[in-house]
């Protein structure tokens, strides 16, 4: 998969905050002229924090619309309709920190389900977990946010997907790795 480069990067975290700018103007953002990696297919999540606290998270897994579009939308909807979160005002946008995961496209786990915990590399994959009819999601840097071993990592995406901890031992519980490459706002 291509990767973005820097400046790359802190292009898709400056569209993000002019998406959520806009959308709370009453506007949707018009894409600016972009580099040629913007029009490819790529999921991407957005990622808003407010004073180091999660404030909303929210995008596409799937590689299903052009970068430029997806992060639009992502950012959004991050920021207006996250479930666990009110909507973001207009007087908290400069108080939000910005972060922009852009992935390679999802891929399921090769192995028998008991041995899942060695094929997950914490730092490194995001994890999706679907099954009984649900799904849930986690990216690459939230188990070294809390400091998860592969295990509690897998634990905790069953949860996120209202699943009992430990449902990935089953084989009828699928599991996808994903990479993330990660851009954040500069801190000014």
């Amino acid at each position: 998969m291509e990767m973005l480069t820097p400046e790359e990067g802190r292009m898709a975290v400056k569209l993000a905050r002019r998406a959520i700018e806009a959308a709370l103007d009453g506007e949707q953002l018009v894409l600016p002229a972009l580099p040629p990696i913007f029009g490819k297919n790529r999921g991407v999540f957005v990622t808003l924090k407010q004073h180091g606290q999660l404030r909303g998270c929210i995008g596409l897994p799937f590689p299903i619309k052009p970068l430029g579009e997806a992060l639009r939308e992502a950012a959004v909807s991050a920021a207006l309709q996250d479930p666990r979160f009110p909507p973001v005002s207009t007087y908290e946008v400069a108080d939000l920190d910005i972060e922009v995961t852009i992935l390679t496209p999802p891929k399921p786990l090769e192995c028998p389900p008991e041995q899942r915990p060695a094929y997950v590399e914490v730092g490194r994959h995001g994890l999706i977990v679907y099954g009984m009819g649900r799904s849930g999601l986690l990216l690459p840097q939230v188990p070294l946010e809390y400091n998860w071993n592969s295990r509690e990592f897998l634990d905790h995406t069953c949860e996120k997907a209202g699943l009992p901890p430990g449902c990935w031992r089953r084989s009828s519980v699928s599991v996808l790795t994903f990479e993330g490459q990660i851009f954040e706002e500069e801190a000014v």
